[in-house]
């Protein structure tokens, strides 16, 4: 069994590095020799979810900028593990003294102190923090690109729904090239302003908001999964509820098809240009634990984020006696914005690992 820090079983990545230390990185072990690679790609991926971008997220300033320290040469992979890293360069640690003791209310605080008796680095979540899912994307841009040079699987995910305000239409491929031209990741455009309305609105009231963000995986070859402990909803699940806030997932009709019949539930086979296809997607592209050959769609449910500015009460855990507090430093009022390509990345990262296994990528391109 792998470590908490590490998933995958041929496609390994591990993250390491806290919020506040030094540095973060990621290890990526088991990817071919021979993909194409370099800085700038991972980098590109890297921006889309880095903090400090607009009044939308957290005004952390981090540049990101990766640094790959083993593994590429020449421009490609070698087959040795790939290491890269991340300076923290915009801490402000002294903003978590005054909680040192003190619970914060929807984080990870209690639990981590009792599981590593007060030895957890608390500073700004530690490893706790969603600034750890910058190590997802370093791993999950490597595996992006090397579902798509050799399978063409592409992924995309966006945002459906901030608090209560829901795209409107049903997402087509056409709206693709939307999704990154709006702070939300919304590709509806005026549904994306009224998203950052009510984001703006919850931050000035000291609060925050959850949402719903869609995922799409396309051109996935019939076969990926390993029933039953490792099918693919399984592991897809492992990976995305390694995003800090993420607390439900459904794919295809979901929840929704509990409600249905079976008669409306089922997808009907037919065949288009040769291929055996369904109908409908309500199976969201796994059946029995493995692909269809169907787009692989998911919708992540994200609560609102924990560190709002209001006053709330809780317990501090030296004099074990209620207290209130009050969270300072630099947060997001919503994390969602930030998120689609962590999902992406995770996705990537699950579909490569399981078409590694499969044989459907070779370990040398």
């Amino acid at each position: 069994m792998l470590p908490g820090s590490s998933i995958g079983q041929r496609l390994v990545l591990t993250s390491f590095g806290e919020s506040h230390g030094k540095a973060i990185g990621a290890v990526l072990d088991g990817c071919p020799a021979g993909l194409e690679i370099d800085e700038k790609e991972i980098q590109k991926m890297l921006n889309l979810r880095k903090p400090g971008q607009n009044l939308i997220s957290t005004q952390r300033k981090e540049g990101d900028i990766v640094e790959i320290i083993s593994g590429v040469f020449s421009g490609h992979t070698t087959g040795a593990p790939i290491t890269m890293m991340i300076w923290n360069s915009d801490q402000k640690s002294k903003d978590y003294e005054a909680l040192k003791t003190k619970l914060r209310p929807g984080h990870s605080d209690y639990p981590a102190m009792i599981k590593y008796n007060h030895y957890n680095d608390y500073r700004g979540g530690g490893r706790f923090s969603g600034r750890l899912t910058a190590t997802h994307v370093m791993g999950g841009a490597i595996a992006r690109k090397l579902l798509k040079v050799t399978l063409g699987i592409e992924t995309n995910s966006y945002t459906v729904q901030i608090g209560k305000v829901e795209m409107e239409r049903e997402f087509s491929e056409k709206m693709i090239s939307s999704i990154y031209k709006n702070e939300v990741r919304c590709p509806e455009n005026k549904t994306a302003k009224m998203m950052r309305d009510s984001i703006l609105d919850a931050r000035k009231k000291g609060d925050s908001l959850g949402g719903i963000i869609e995922s799409v995986t396309t051109n996935v070859p019939v076969g990926l999964g390993e029933p039953i402990f490792s099918s693919l909803e399984s592991d897809l699940s492992k990976a995305i509820f390694s995003i800090p806030s993420v607390k439900g997932i459904e794919f295809g009709s979901g929840f929704r098809g509990s409600e249905l019949h079976g008669s409306e539930n089922n997808d009907l086979y037919t065949i288009k240009k040769g291929k055996i296809i369904t109908k409908t997607n309500n199976s969201g592209g796994i059946l029995g634990g493995i692909s269809n050959g169907m787009p692989i769609t998911m919708r992540i449910a994200f609560k609102p984020a924990s560190s709002i500015a209001q006053k709330q009460s809780t317990v501090d855990i030296k004099t074990k006696k209620i207290t209130t507090l009050q969270v300072k430093g630099r947060h997001d009022p919503c994390v969602v914005p930030r998120a689609p390509p962590v999902v992406d990345s995770l996705v990537a990262l699950t579909l490569a690992d399981h078409a590694l296994l499969s044989g459907a990528i070779k370990p040398v391109l």
